[in-house]
């Protein structure tokens, strides 16, 4: 559990966006998001909140729980907002349907649903 609700509201944040690409992501084929330019804004979108909102979770909270790789989670939100004219398709595809997963996962139990 977070130490403030600044942080907890971030880990909230991150954890409704997790949520929010693994129901987009559902079921959708590589071929599909390919041609599917809305869902993948959408997706990138989603990946940058939760990039953000990792950047303002304390240092001390993130060594505290290295379970949730905070480092790759902001880096690469700041990828997505920043490199505009590198195609990231297949970078994109893989932290929606791996990494965002994984880390819905140890969200979980950092944020149970009831708080």
């Amino acid at each position: 559990m977070p130490h403030n609700k600044q942080a907890q509201s971030y880990l909230w944040d991150m954890r409704e966006a997790a949520r929010d690409i693994t129901g987009l992501m559902r079921g959708v084929k590589f071929h599909e998001f390919e041609k599917n330019k809305t869902l993948r804004l959408a997706v990138e979108r989603l990946l940058t909140i939760i990039g953000e909102a990792a950047s303002h979770i304390s240092p001390q909270y993130r060594n505290q729980n290295p379970e949730v790789e905070w480092k790759n989670l902001i880096g690469f939100r700041n990828v997505l907002a920043h490199e505009y004219g590198e195609t990231l398709l297949n970078r994109v595809w893989l932290a929606a349907t791996v990494a965002v997963p994984e880390l819905l996962a140890a969200l979980l139990k950092l944020l149970p649903d009831d708080e």
